[in-house]
């Protein structure tokens, strides 16, 4: 499959993209390219292969979660350039009106 100048054109349009020529020549080029790529891989056969979400075996390299005491509430609220009844009080950003 090709990809034509003015379909490159609309894609950069798209972007926001301002293309030189030359640009969008090397990108039809290049864009095709790919496409080509991707159908040969539409052809190898899969139907032996399972599902997977990974080619690699994972595992978790998380340590586990361990209770630790928290910040005090005043610690925390500290460098709060506004605070009231131990909580951070925010601008409003939503209308309330209906």
């Amino acid at each position: 499959m090709t990809i034509s100048h003015e379909q490159v054109e609309h894609i950069a349009d798209l972007a926001k993209l301002d293309l030189t020529e030359e640009e969008i020549a090397t990108f039809a080029d290049q864009l095709s390219a790919i496409l080509a790529s991707v159908e040969q891989l539409r052809e190898v056969d899969t139907s032996a292969v399972p599902p997977t979400a990974s080619v690699l075996p994972l595992s978790n390299v998380l340590r586990p979660d361990q209770v630790v005491a928290s910040l005090p509430t005043a610690e925390a609220l500290a460098n709060a350039p506004d605070a009231a009844a131990d909580q951070f009080r925010v601008p409003a950003i939503l209308d309330e009106s209906p």
